[in-house]
C-alpha cells in the first residue's frame, strides 16, 4: 500500500507542478555591423543586466531583417533585440516578439555607459531586477503596447538558468517627452542603530528603575534596535529611446503606430549643413551685386582722360 501512495502522490505533485505556468522568457541581443565602441560597451552592459539573454555574432544584412526570427528559433528565443548602427553615428533598437510580433523601432540618444559614468552603484551580476514604470505608460494604446514588449525583454524569469535569487537593483523607465527614459538603480540598504530614549525624556524609565532598585536587581540594558533605510545609488548605463514605428508582426507587416513627431537624423544634418551653405551664398550674392553695381558707376575705368594727358600726348 505504502507503494501505491507513494505513486499516487507523485503523479498529483507532477499535475501540481504542470499547472504552474512558467514565465519562459529568453532575449537575442545582437547588433549590425559599424557600431561604435560606445555602442558596443552599452551591448555589453545590457547583456550583462540579462542573465535571460543570449548574446550573438554581428549580422551583416541591414535590410532582411526578418532572418533574425530564424536565429532566434536555433536559439530557442522569444523576443529579440537588435541594435541597427547607421552612419557610424546613428543607432536604432529593434525591439521584437519572435516569430509573428509585434516589433517596435526606437531611435537611441544621449548614451552613456557604465565605463563612462564612474558611478558608486554596483550590483551582483545575474541578480533579477524590479522594473518601475512611469504612470504615464497607461495613458496610450501604443505606449501600453511598448511597456509589455519592455517587461518581456528586460524582466528576468524567476526560473532563469543563469540568474541569481537575489533583487538588488531597479531598471526604471520614464515617458516624458514622447520618449523613454531607461535608469539603473541599485538598492542600498544601510543599518543604522536606533538610540532608546534618555531617562531625562521618559518618565516610565524613571518609575521602572525605582522599582528595580527598590528589589535590589540591577536594570538590565536593552541593545538598541537596528533600523534599515532603503536608498537608490545609480549605477548606468543611462540612454533616451524615441519610438519611431511599431509594426504588427516581426520585423514586418501592416504599421500599428507611427510617430509623426520624429525627425530623421539625416534630415537634421541636411538643415544645418543647409544654414552654414546659405551663409556662403549670401556673401557671393553681394559680391557679385558689388561688382555690378561698380560697372554701372564706372568706377574701376577710372576718370575720363583728356587731351593734355601722359598717355594721350606720349602715346
Amino acid at each position: 500500500m505504502s507503494a501505491v501512495y507513494k505513486s499516487l502522490s507523485s503523479k498529483d505533485d507532477k499535475k501540481d507542478e504542470d499547472s504552474v505556468e512558467k514565465n519562459k522568457q529568453r532575449v537575442l541581443v545582437l547588433s549590425s555591423r559599424g557600431v561604435t565602441y560606445r555602442q558596443r560597451h552599452l551591448l555589453n552592459d545590457l547583456v550583462a543586466m540579462m542573465p535571460h539573454g543570449r548574446k550573438d555574432a554581428k549580422i551583416d544584412t541591414k535590410s532582411k531583417l526578418y532572418h533574425l526570427n530564424e536565429v532566434a528559433e536555433l536559439y530557442n528565443c522569444n523576443n529579440i533585440l537588435f541594435f541597427e548602427a547607421r552612419k557610424r553615428q546613428d543607432l536604432y533598437a529593434w525591439m521584437s516578439k519572435a516569430p509573428n510580433g509585434p516589433c517596435i523601432k526606437l531611435h537611441v540618444q544621449n548614451l552613456h555607459t557604465m565605463e563612462e559614468l564612474h558611478f558608486t552603484g554596483n550590483a551582483l551580476k545575474g541578480s533579477r531586477p524590479i522594473l518601475s514604470f512611469d504612470k504615464n505608460f497607461d495613458e496610450h494604446p501604443h505606449t501600453m503596447l511598448i511597456k509589455e514588449i519592455l517587461i518581456h525583454i528586460f524582466g528576468v524569469p524567476k526560473a532563469a538558468r543563469k540568474s541569481k535569487p537575489f533583487i538588488d537593483h531597479v531598471l526604471s523607465f520614464t515617458w516624458a517627452d514622447g520618449k523613454v527614459w531607461f535608469r539603473n538603480f541599485q538598492i542600498s540598504e544601510n543599518e543604522s542603530s536606533k538610540t532608546a530614549p534618555s531617562s531625562e525624556d521618559s518618565p516610565v524609565l524613571d518609575s521602572e528603575k525605582e522599582k528595580s532598585s527598590t528589589k535590589g536587581s540591577k536594570p538590565t540594558k536593552k541593545p538598541p534596535a537596528l533600523q534599515s533605510e532603503l536608498s537608490l545609488v545609480e549605477i548606468g548605463p543611462r540612454f533616451v529611446m524615441t519610438p519611431i514605428v511599431i509594426l504588427e508582426g516581426s520585423f514586418g507587416g501592416p504599421v500599428v503606430y507611427e510617430n509623426k513627431e520624429f525627425i530623421s537624423p539625416n534630415a537634421v544634418r541636411a538643415e544645418l549643413r543647409k544654414r552654414r551653405s546659405q551663409k556662403y551664398n549670401d556673401r557671393a550674392k553681394a559680391e557679385a551685386e558689388r561688382a555690378v553695381k561698380r560697372k554701372n558707376l564706372r568706377l574701376d575705368m577710372g576718370p575720363e582722360k583728356g587731351e593734355l594727358d601722359e598717355d594721350m600726348l606720349f602715346a
